[in-house]
């Protein structure tokens, strides 16, 4: 994704400065009569034709989450966090985004070695994550994970009520994270069904019994189930704020989450970010946060 304003804007730059450093020589030259004592050692003149530094910025993403970063129709990435990294973009001159896609599964590790400098695929904030990852401050978003199973099930409510049975979730989530964590203070009650790559299935297994249920944020039903077949029940397992994963304890890192949270700020209050989030989720997700 390149960015075609910004290198209009920093030649356009280059030169308005360069002209005004002649005009400013000339006018030395005068009123003094010497257009040497002008040229050189004008610092501020140096300064103004060095084009601004544009730093890239390799961002990972996924091709496989449908509404939120995905393929079209038309062989295109699109979804409401690619639309919304375009935007952030756009607010930072410093900064060029390449959105590069991979199996879910495999961001975090691609961010571990540096093969890529930011996580964007609606990263939920949990103890296990802030332990080794930096995350920015100002969340896009903001839900609520439940349990999902079909329409017809009236036997599960809670996590207990899955012991024996099967539940799918993707690997690295943070829902395999409740998952997990469940079966390590229950002896592993729950058979723990990791999905492969970017399968789009799940209502598939649910309702044909190959697995009993999944866990998923409150506004995901609706994207992988136009047809209603499945249904959230129970109470919600866990509130999390959506942000950007980034590396921790790298001062560079740290000044990219800052400038990405003054963008979101001005997202949130010129309204884009809301309009993004119905347009693209059906709803506007990105009001509450976690306190």
């Amino acid at each position: 994704m390149k960015k075609v304003n910004k290198s209009i804007g920093i030649v356009l730059g280059t030169v308005l400065a360069l002209a005004l450093a002649g005009c400013g020589n000339n006018s030395s030259a005068g009123s003094n009569g010497n257009a040497a004592e002008a040229a050189p050692g004008n610092k501020d003149t140096a300064a103004a034709a060095e084009p601004a530094k544009v730093t890239p910025i390799i961002v990972g993403t996924g091709t496989g989450f449908p509404q939120v970063c995905f393929i079209d129709e038309n062989g295109k990435l699109t979804g409401f966090d690619v639309e919304l990294l375009k935007e952030i973009d756009n607010r930072l001159a410093q900064y060029e985004f390449e959105l590069q896609t991979m199996d879910f599964s495999n961001l975090l590790l691609s961010l571990d070695t540096k093969k890529i400098d930011l996580v964007a695929h609606v990263m939920e904030k949990n103890p296990e994550r802030e332990q080794k990852y930096l995350f920015n401050k100002e969340p896009y978003a903001h839900w609520r994970n439940r349990i999902i199973v079909a329409k017809d099930n009236n036997t599960v409510q809670s996590l207990d009520d899955l012991k024996g049975k099967k539940a799918l979730t993707g690997a690295t989530s943070a829902q395999a994270q409740i998952l997990e964590n469940y079966n390590k203070e229950h002896d592993n009650a729950i058979s723990i069904v990791y999905q492969n790559g970017a399968a789009n299935d799940t209502v598939s297994q649910i309702t044909t019994g190959r697995v009993d249920a999944t866990l998923a944020a409150d506004f995901v039903l609706p994207v992988i189930d136009p047809q209603s077949k499945l249904k959230a029940v129970g109470d919600e397992l866990s509130s999390a704020d959506i942000l950007y994963v980034l590396r921790k304890d790298d001062a560079d890192s740290q000044t990219l989450a800052d400038a990405i949270d003054g963008a979101l700020k001005e997202l949130k209050a010129d309204g884009t970010l809301g309009r993004l989030s119905t347009e693209w989720l059906g709803a506007d997700v990105t009001a509450d946060e976690v306190k």
